[in-house]
């Protein structure tokens, strides 16, 4: 008689979750391999800020918002950390995936997009969450901080930290070069971060200026975490998570359907 064999049923969802933690691991142990490159350069800059802007420039500045104003500039300059650190790790990796010619490794895998593009998020995530708690400790050293609300500045923070992630895969879709890598993080982050209510409230600025803020999606991050922290804010803190929660879902779903159309990755 012939044996009969049995193969059991492939749990596609094992294998979804397996793939997923082996792009976090990954991304993991590259952001500590070369953490004088991903962790130490903010937390330097955080130092620099804070002596020239917090003790120098801040000592004529005087109160902002009602709080001695290295304690104001503490949750932007967090902030702004996360959002670099998020955005270029994820620019970055799939970028470099790209030109190393491994992404058809993940490309011929049983992996669903969605899965990829969650994974390389996810590790943007990690990177903004190790360098965001490292300038924390550093402000800690200059200045006091207590927490308003604990839960406001882990969803401000996971929730920015999504969106740029996704934001630097996007752009890594596109780019053809390392000179287009770099300029959107130049030409727009930057600026619009500086712009974004970082060093300064917006009720110091004229009424024309103000408006043009309201446009600036940074502006609604910012505060939602230092109200989080100081309990101030310069816009509607619900407001700000509709407009993060919002941006995620449809950067997701923008980078998926890329990922689906072969845009940047089959060229």
């Amino acid at each position: 008689m012939n044996a009969v064999t049995t193969t059991a049923p492939l749990n596609l969802g094992a294998v979804r979750w397996t793939g997923f933690k082996t792009i976090v691991i990954r991304e993991f142990g590259r952001i500590i391999r070369i953490w004088g490159q991903t962790i130490v350069p903010s937390a330097v800059t955080a130092v620099l800020y804070f002596a020239i802007f917090g003790s120098l420039i801040g000592r004529r500045v005087g109160a902002m918002g009602g709080f001695d104003y290295k304690q104001f500039i503490a949750p932007g300059l967090i902030m702004m950390s996360v959002i670099t650190n998020s955005y270029g790790n994820v620019v970055a990796s799939f970028f470099g995936a790209k030109f190393g010619k491994h992404i058809e490794e993940l490309l011929v895998s049983p992996l669903p997009n969605w899965v990829i593009v969650g994974g390389y998020a996810a590790g943007g995530v990690v990177r903004g969450l190790l360098v965001g708690a490292t300038v924390t400790v550093v402000s800690l050293l200059f200045t006091h901080l207590h927490i308003h609300h604990l839960g406001v500045v882990f969803a401000a923070l996971l929730l920015t930290s999504v969106t740029f992630g996704l934001g630097g895969f996007l752009n890594a879709l596109f780019a053809k070069n390392f000179d287009q890598v770099n300029w959107i993080p130049a030409f727009v982050l930057t600026p619009l971060t500086y712009f974004g209510g970082v060093f300064y409230s917006v009720d110091l600025l004229p009424d024309w200026a103000r408006t043009l803020s309201y446009f600036n999606p940074i502006l609604y991050m910012v505060n939602a975490f230092r109200y989080g922290f100081l309990g101030v804010s310069d816009v509607g803190v619900g407001t700000a998570f509709i407009l993060m929660a919002g941006a995620a879902v449809v950067l997701f779903g923008a980078a998926v359907l890329l990922m689906d159309r072969g845009t940047g990755t089959r060229d």
